[in-house]
């Protein structure tokens, strides 16, 4: 931490800064995604706006697994967190928060979640929340020191937010769901292989079984990229046919799709950061602009 962002913490209100280590912890970007899931499945379930009461609903009781998730998961990551530079200066490694608040936080977060799913928008959403929940803390979290495979379980527990969203109201999981499930499923792998190879480094002092860190070469995660980008595009244009002004958006997706491709193709051809962050953003602009593709027919 500068200077500068020392002094300005030293002058920040202790409650201020508390709130703020509370707000870290909850990883707000991966909440934000997840939110925006969740509401774009319901819209497009609906074919149009849900009822908005139960629409925030939902969302309220989401974002308080999501943060009780991602609480735990760094309760229980602490010890690798403290040995990354990308991740030591979280709340509990950096020791502004102790073990005992964020495990309170976590527990107190699950249960309101939970409850608050159960009671105001129903139990499918609830076992759903609790599915993604297990997934995510109790088994991808421990698997992340053990196995590579530990993407593929955390794309799961990544892209089960589609399914509470969708059951939230009410519709049935029909292909419109599953391809919007496995949309976010796949999306996932060239977007982590490309995490994975920029910090491959820290992954493997901290111990942590990443493809990057058991393939050192690169061939692996690159050829997984390319891979999962290749299988995004006909997924992605399933649910593009089957709803209003259907040619329009599958032209969109087919476009977004090849350029992932390309940006994946050429991680692949030239293993290095450069080329692994291109990849990066290439997936943080196509999962939003594919969301946005399929509310198009729906709101329009």
């Amino acid at each position: 931490m500068s200077m500068t962002s020392m002094a300005i913490e030293g002058r920040r209100p202790v409650w201020v800064a508390l709130l703020s280590d509370y707000v870290e912890l909850t990883k707000p970007r991966i909440a934000a995604m997840v939110l925006v899931t969740v509401a774009v499945a319901a819209c497009v379930a609906s074919w149009g706006p849900p009822n908005g009461w139960l629409l925030a609903n939902t969302l309220l009781g989401t974002a308080l697994v999501a943060a009780s998730a991602s609480g735990l998961n760094q309760w229980l990551e602490r010890d690798t967190d403290a040995r990354m530079p990308r991740t030591a200066d979280r709340p509990l490694p950096a020791g502004r928060l102790t073990s005992f608040q964020v495990l309170a936080f976590s527990v107190v977060t699950i249960v309101a979640g939970l409850g608050y799913l159960q009671w105001n928008v129903g139990p499918r959403p609830a076992a759903l929340g609790l599915l993604t929940w297990v997934m995510y803390v109790w088994i991808y979290t421990p698997l992340k020191t053990r196995t590579s495979a530990n993407t593929a379980v955390g794309a799961v527990a990544g892209a089960l937010p589609v399914l509470i969203g969708w059951s939230a109201v009410g519709a049935p999981l029909d292909l419109r769901a599953w391809s919007l499930f496995l949309i976010v499923f796949i999306w996932q792998f060239p977007h982590f292989m490309a995490i994975a190879w920029i910090y491959r480094r820290q992954y493997a002092e901290a111990g942590l079984k990443m493809l990057s860190t058991v393939d050192e070469s690169g061939f692996r995660p690159g050829a997984q990229a390319i891979v999962s980008a290749l299988v995004l595009i006909p997924v992605s244009l399933v649910p593009c046919l089957l709803q209003p002004a259907g040619e329009m958006v599958f032209a969109w997706a087919l476009l977004l799709g090849v350029g992932q491709l390309i940006f994946a193709i050429r991680f692949f051809l030239h293993m290095n950061d450069q080329t692994a962050r291109r990849l990066l953003l290439a997936s943080l602009i196509y999962l939003p602009a594919m969301m946005v593709l399929l509310l198009l027919g729906p709101l329009a």
